[in-house]
């Protein structure tokens, strides 16, 4: 390869990862704001704690799980954003790892009444469908409002391929998409938001879904999995 061939691929690749955990001019405009620096856990901490676990730990441009730090003694569990959000647009890029099993949690009540993120937040799943039991699940799929809305099609991309999921709320209407595919809308707090619940595994969760305003969850299931280009624009 010509020495002016390999600088402008360089180049190339050098512009493509200074975009990533960025925002362009144009959103910044529309008051988008990121949630992830792209090299640190500021902004973010661990369910009911104060600081972040070491499990979580930022590499490579994304923040990422690693099963291996929790072997070697780093609690684990989910991590939250520090701050609270009601009305927004969300936009985060994900990668699981084979078999792997998280999910972005949202509405989710901070308080020792609730041990874990899912007991008041919804959840978009995030899975590897092919190789992770709950792949063979009816509403369990990537993309999925977990439990509650069965997408109408699988959008993820094969694992070890980063997917790009949205989750839009607005005066509790709830619309989530995967790789520009949307895979769940419903109304929160409707007459059909109970039903949905109510046929779920939540129906007797008594903090379920309640909490209009609340932090924004990535889960902790067990498995790696990486998030980038974590933004949320205010609505």
């Amino acid at each position: 390869m010509g020495a002016l061939l390999l600088g402008a691929v360089i180049g190339t690749s050098a512009v493509k990862a200074q975009k990533l955990n960025s925002l362009s001019a144009k959103e910044k405009k529309e008051g988008w704001q990121l949630l992830f620096d792209g090299t640190s856990t500021t902004g973010w901490h661990t369910y009911l704690k104060t600081t972040a676990s070491p499990a979580w730990s930022a590499s490579n441009g994304a923040i990422g799980l690693d099963q291996a730090a929790k072997k070697s003694g780093a609690p684990g569990g989910d991590l939250v954003t520090n701050d609270e959000y009601e009305n927004y647009e969300l936009s985060i890029d994900w990668k699981i790892s084979e078999g792997g099993n998280s999910g972005v949690i949202f509405g989710v009540h901070e308080d020792p009444a609730f041990g874990a993120t899912y007991q008041t937040g919804p959840e978009m799943q995030v899975l590897d469908d092919d190789k992770h039991p709950d792949g063979k699940i009816p509403k369990h799929n990537a993309g999925d409002l977990y439990d509650l809305i069965k997408a109408p099609k699988r959008a993820a991309k094969p694992v070890g391929q980063w997917n790009t999921a949205k989750i839009v709320k607005k005066d509790g209407h709830l619309t989530l998409w995967l790789n520009g595919v949307k895979t769940a809308e419903t109304t929160m707090g409707t007459p059909e938001w109970d039903a949905l619940v109510a046929g779920s595994k939540f129906k007797d969760w008594k903090g379920f879904g309640k909490y209009p305003k609340g932090h924004i969850a990535l889960q902790d299931h067990g498995n790696d999995v990486w998030y980038r280009n974590i933004k949320i624009r205010v609505l």
